[in-house]
């Protein structure tokens, strides 16, 4: 995949469909971030899982400690194009991995005793070894992305932490919120100092995981400097990260699509050039209603239409919206927020065309880095 760097000066000049990261928003994010690093004397990397949008990366990193990674990928992507550190985890490393992984990795966090048992030796003094618990408390209320829920594989419970078994461990990480404000770490971190303080003197540092939407317009941002500051306090021998993913592209860009055709079935349907199965899984996944600029709800405004994306999936909708003009074909909808667990998890399902990447430096400027075609969809295929 060869990268490219195309400038064009005007948004109806813009590949459909294309990702638009703007720039300015993105490092508004990244400044606040940064604020909260530097007043709580804390580390925050970047999750690559929610947003590795690498060429955005010279910009991230000068606000950013580094990134976390979930595996041997990641942690190349983070190598190559953030620096910085290196933190890794899985659920399960595999054999063929883990020495590559180590080389790279800053930390290394392992997810069960087993896992540490099995890779003790090769990790022990190149890399700085810690594991995942699961503080068995959450409020994440949709279990698809709760990290706690009942039976969860994520982590060790205070039942199974073998206390003797401990040798090189030197950090604790934990990750039990999804898109929530500083009162839900509250509660997280009671339950973690209640079930595992106990270990904190033998340790270098603990990971707060990701989770902490720190970027959105409510959240308590002065009450996390607070938060943390106290934790420092109690244990000021710990090295402390926070890794969000969400916080980081949180309302810095869109997906651009086009109307390609409109008909009609008991309702008026549009079939865009996007698909929700392909380019943005989680509006069917969890589902969640995406945000369409100058839309409304069905009949709240004069003309609504079912929104479909262009594969043969009958459950290919978006959802239904209203406009105040009707749409005709060629029309661009504009999908909000569309950067962070976006991006990152796009398909070539039935062939569809991923979306182009582009960076909107100034309202005359726009980069696009990265167009996609039919060599996405056969590499994937053999």
């Amino acid at each position: 995949m060869k990268k490219i760097n195309q400038t064009v000066d005007s948004f109806e000049k813009l590949p459909s469909p294309s990702f638009v990261c703007e720039q300015d928003l993105l490092e508004k994010n990244l400044k606040l971030l940064k604020k909260v690093q530097d007043e709580a004397d804390v580390n925050i990397l970047l999750a690559l899982k929610g947003f590795s949008l690498y060429s955005t990366f010279e910009l991230c990193k000068k606000y950013l400690k580094g990134c976390c990674a979930s595996g041997l990928h990641e942690a190349l992507l983070a190598k190559n194009e953030f620096g910085g550190e290196v933190h890794t985890y899985s659920p399960a490393f595999k054999d063929e991995e883990i020495e590559e992984i180590i080389d790279l990795s800053n930390h290394l966090v392992f997810n069960s005793f087993n896992q540490l048992n099995r890779y003790r030796q090769k990790a022990i003094n190149k890399t700085s070894i810690g594991l995942r618990i699961n503080p068995e408390y959450s409020s994440v209320e949709v279990d698809l992305y709760n990290p706690c829920a009942v039976n969860s594989r994520l982590g060790i419970t205070k039942a199974n932490f073998e206390e003797n078994n401990l040798e090189g461990v030197e950090g604790l990480h934990f990750h039990a919120l999804c898109e929530q404000n500083v009162d839900a770490l509250e509660g997280v971190l009671e339950a973690f100092e209640k079930n595992f303080s106990q270990y904190f003197s033998q340790l270098k540092w603990v990971n707060f995981g990701g989770g902490h939407h720190i970027t959105r317009a409510d959240y308590d941002v002065v009450g996390l400097i607070k938060l943390l500051k106290e934790f420092k306090l109690r244990y000021p021998h710990l090295e402390v990260y926070l890794e969000p993913g969400e916080a980081v592209g949180w309302q810095t860009g869109y997906l651009v699509a086009t109307v390609l055709d409109v008909v009609k079935n008991g309702m008026n349907l549009a079939i865009l050039d996007t698909s929700a199965e392909a380019h943005m899984p989680d509006t069917l996944a969890m589902p969640y209603r995406a945000d369409i600029r100058n839309s409304a709800l069905a009949n709240e405004k004069e003309f609504t239409y079912r929104l479909g994306g262009n594969t043969c999936l009958a459950g290919d909708i978006i959802g239904d919206y209203s406009f105040d003009k009707p749409l005709k074909i060629g029309d661009k909808i504009i999908l909000e927020d569309m950067i962070h667990y976006t991006m990152v998890k796009t398909t070539t399902f039935n062939g569809i065309k991923l979306p182009s990447i582009v960076i909107k430096v100034s309202d005359s400027c726009y980069q696009i880095v990265n167009n996609f075609g039919y060599n996405e969809y056969i590499s994937r295929l053999s």
